[in-house]
């Protein structure tokens, strides 16, 4: 059963943008921590940005400046705004929520950055 719903990926030339999308319920949105991960080919699942249920925000050194993550609580949803995108950032983008001992995950959303 999935838990939370990415949507956003896609196709774009570098300097561009996407904004993508975690759609999830109000229980699991609830979750002390609300972020975004990216696995690229042959490499290990990093975090991108993470955003604590208080608003208090986390970047990975490479995206600062250009990632930003949000969430919206009327909609139990955390997006992240990607700008100056990278040929680098081409990765699956998998959205995380975790509390406690709970820890539920999505199934990704593809983002792939032509130069």
């Amino acid at each position: 059963q999935v838990q939370l719903v990415e949507s956003g990926g896609g196709l774009v030339q570098a300097g561009g943008s996407l904004r993508l999308s975690c759609a999830t319920s109000k229980i699991i949105f609830s979750l002390n921590v609300m972020g975004w991960y990216r696995q690229a080919p042959g490499k290990e699942r990093e975090l991108v940005a993470d955003i604590t249920s208080g608003g208090n925000t986390n970047y990975a050194d490479s995206v600062k400046g250009r990632f930003t993550i949000s969430r919206d609580n009327a909609k139990n949803t955390v997006y992240l705004q990607m700008n100056s995108l990278k040929p680098e950032d081409t990765a699956w983008y998998y959205c995380n929520a975790r509390g406690g001992r709970f820890e539920f995950w999505g199934q990704g959303t593809q983002v792939t950055v032509s130069s």
